[in-house]
């Protein structure tokens, strides 16, 4: 668990200065966000011829609801990929490939004004 899930759950009420929900938004959007996920997997799972069995593979580091934190500080803080990483205790790439899957769910939740205030942060950083 990372140090900001730890943080958070520890103080529930800071929650929305650090990621800017607030506890309780958060524990909705992860409950919603992991209803998308496991509608999507369970689509990708009909769809596959396996080679291996299921469960086979490496696991992820991270909880989905750390998963989709990782995500929602990326939109709050637009933090890099690395630093997210040494957060997070995962690699710089695991990361990037954490935020673009979740910002897809993320995306069908929340409201697309914040994305696009995302989107336009990075084309005036660029």
């Amino acid at each position: 668990m990372s140090l900001l899930s730890k943080y958070i759950e520890k103080y529930p009420k800071r929650t929305k200065r650090l990621i800017g929900i607030n506890y309780e938004q958060l524990q909705q959007l992860v409950k919603h966000a992991e209803g998308i996920h496991h509608q999507k997997q369970e689509e990708i799972e009909a769809q596959k011829v396996r080679l291996n069995k299921k469960g086979a593979g490496c696991k992820n580091k991270l909880s989905i609801p750390e998963q989709i934190l990782l995500t929602l500080v990326y939109l709050y803080k637009n933090h890099n990929f690395e630093y997210l990483g040494i957060e997070f205790e995962v690699s710089e790439s695991a990361a990037h490939n954490i935020f673009h899957y979740w910002l897809i769910i993320i995306g069908e939740l929340l409201p697309a004004s914040l994305i696009e205030q995302v989107k336009k942060k990075k084309a005036i950083m660029s």
